[in-house]
């Protein structure tokens, strides 16, 4: 099974209880149809991948895809991002955090509800392993603002260009984005071990 239910939603994940393998740990926040985890994973058996949705169909989409393509190197879990972020993701290994497309909340008032925030990045930088990488990708030119922004200003952080393999690997969102010649915004962070948390 590729869906992964947690015994508790109060520890940190063990992920020896999740995987064959103890690999380096990839995380996806927002797999959508599961699209580009899928291929992401095909294309790095080496190592390990989540990928978090809140949406069940989407998640079944996710697990129908990686049993037929064989991956046991792919896991998926139910629940909010952020929540998973915080309280389930092991400190200081995750090697990349995928963050693509997010809900804008394009609506002034709404905009507290974005999952990339100045907390966010306080969070990122704590289940980073030392040179792990969080990638952004949006359509939205405001929320990539605020993407930018918060990262820049978080020491923790530097910026880096995302590499063109990873580019190449496209989301659900992106093909429906570019068809419709929408431009694709990308940001990518390393954390790196200038400053403490």
């Amino acid at each position: 099974m590729v869906i992964y239910r947690p015994q508790t939603y109060v520890e940190r994940l063990d992920l020896s209880q999740l995987f064959p393998k103890a690999q380096p740990l990839e995380v996806e926040l927002g797999s959508g149809d599961g699209s580009f985890l899928i291929e992401w994973c095909r294309q790095h058996p080496e190592r390990n991948f989540i990928g978090v949705e809140r949406l069940l169909g989407r998640l079944r989409k996710l697990e129908r895809k990686g049993l037929r393509a064989g991956l046991t190197n792919l896991r998926g879990i139910r629940l909010e991002a952020s929540y998973v972020l915080e309280y389930l993701l092991p400190i200081s290994f995750v090697q990349a955090l995928h963050v693509y497309f997010p809900d804008p909340w394009p609506k002034r008032k709404h905009r507290k509800h974005r999952l990339v925030n100045s907390h966010f990045t306080d969070v990122a930088a704590k289940i980073l392993a030392t040179d792990g990488v969080v990638f952004l990708r949006t359509d939205h030119a405001d929320y990539f603002g605020q993407m930018t922004e918060v990262f820049g200003a978080n020491l923790n952080f530097s910026a880096m260009e995302t590499p063109d393999d990873l580019s190449a690997v496209l989301t659900d969102f992106e093909r429906e984005f570019q068809a419709r010649g929408v431009s694709t915004l990308r940001a990518a962070y390393r954390r790196t071990v200038a400053s403490s948390q």
